[in-house]
């Protein structure tokens, strides 16, 4: 292969990784959300939220192919945003 072949491999390869390291940490993110909500007695919404979100992260099933974690990082988001409106203001 030529060289600009490998580079192209290599952005793909870089961008993949980046959006693995943005999947993880909201995974995190995530996880922590609903033990804190659980230990200060509130309520975390529904557990299909979280489950499903968690869930759908680690299932190769996606709207997009798992190298692309654009549709997992948005599913987790929505999770987040679904968790932390049951918080009381």
């Amino acid at each position: 292969m030529d060289s600009i072949s490998w580079n192209v491999i290599l952005v793909v390869a870089v961008l993949g990784a980046v959006a693995l390291g943005v999947a993880l940490v909201l995974l995190l993110r995530l996880v922590r959300t609903r033990r804190d909500l659980r230990r200060a007695g509130l309520p975390t919404g529904p557990r299909w939220v979280f489950w499903g979100a968690v869930a759908y992260l680690v299932l190769p099933t996606d709207l997009l192919p798992d190298p692309v974690y654009l549709d997992d990082i948005g599913v987790m988001l929505l999770a987040l945003r679904s968790m932390r409106a049951t918080q009381p203001r």
